[in-house]
């Protein structure tokens, strides 16, 4: 979601310059700085930048720079009266001869009012164009580093991918392993008089609490659908922050359950590569 772009372009005896800086956000967050006689044109700007745009914290910076404008001017005779008359009874105060100075009255604040004439939907028309050229650089930008993201990413996908294959062959030792630990204790029990029946009705009870089949089943079906979304959708970083969450929880649940030392040093490979993603997701609109 990082990014940076600028363009400007002169017309006449305008120029019109568009900065937009992004940062990593979980949501949209717009802020739009104009100059203030064109502060009317913020939610048309903002409409435009959110129509392109859905995660991230973005700054748009708009300068307009006039050189010839046509400008208002109007006189407060009121206000230079009041001066004039308060100057003179001054100088008569002070015993001064000279009359007040024209060049003084009109520096007096509220003599003169200046106002360039702008008609602000006319000044979107040449906004519009740079702001598109800008946002356009700007979500090349991005897409660029989004690339180099999603690579890295998808590296650890594959890392998960085969962890979760590799655990799948140590599905039947961990069944193995669940009925010897049962045999061991009915032994240390009962001696020889063992039932192999018993054992495999408590074997049967524990696989029902530990096995692992249903965990890798949704973890291999979560990473599918990872990699579907990384692939076709424009805007995936939502939904891929929610199936971390989901993968996160299958990975927990195998390393709970199982009594495998491999199994476990897999876990811890899988989890170290999921921490890497949701690190990378902060990166992702």
């Amino acid at each position: 979601m990082t990014g940076y772009a600028f363009c400007e372009n002169t017309d006449g005896n305008k120029t019109v310059s568009v900065e937009i800086k992004g940062y990593n956000n979980r949501f949209l967050e717009l802020s739009v700085y104009l100059p203030s006689w064109l502060s009317s044109l913020e939610p048309v700007i903002r409409d435009y930048m959110s129509s392109r745009f859905y995660r991230g914290k973005i700054d748009i910076n708009i300068k307009v720079r006039e050189y010839n404008s046509e400008i208002s001017v109007s006189v407060n005779t009121a206000a230079a009266k009041a001066y004039y008359t308060a100057m003179e009874e001054l100088a008569a105060k002070l015993e001064i001869k000279q009359k007040p100075d024209l060049s003084l009255l009109l520096n007096m604040e509220g003599v003169l009012d200046t106002e360039k004439n702008r008609d602000s939907e006319k000044y979107l028309t040449y906004i519009q164009p740079v702001l598109t050229s800008a946002a356009d650089q700007f979500e090349s930008e991005r897409s660029r580093e989004g690339q180099h993201t999603l690579e890295d990413i998808l590296c650890h996908i594959t890392v998960l991918e085969e962890s979760t294959r590799s655990i799948e062959t140590h599905a039947g030792e961990i069944e193995n392993s669940i009925k010897e630990n049962l045999r061991t204790r009915f032994n240390e029990v009962l001696g020889n008089a063992v039932d192999e029946n018993r054992i495999l009705s408590e074997t049967a009870v524990l696989l029902m609490k530990y096995t692992i089949s249903e965990e890798l089943s949704r973890l291999s079906s979560h990473l599918a659908e990872f990699r579907h979304e990384a692939a076709d959708n424009p805007v995936p970083g939502k939904k891929l922050d929610f199936l971390s969450q989901e993968i996160n929880r299958e990975i927990n649940t195998i390393g709970s359950k199982t009594p495998l030392l491999e199994v476990s040093r897999l876990v811890v490979e899988m989890k170290n590569a999921l921490e890497n993603i949701r690190e990378q997701l902060r990166n992702v609109e």
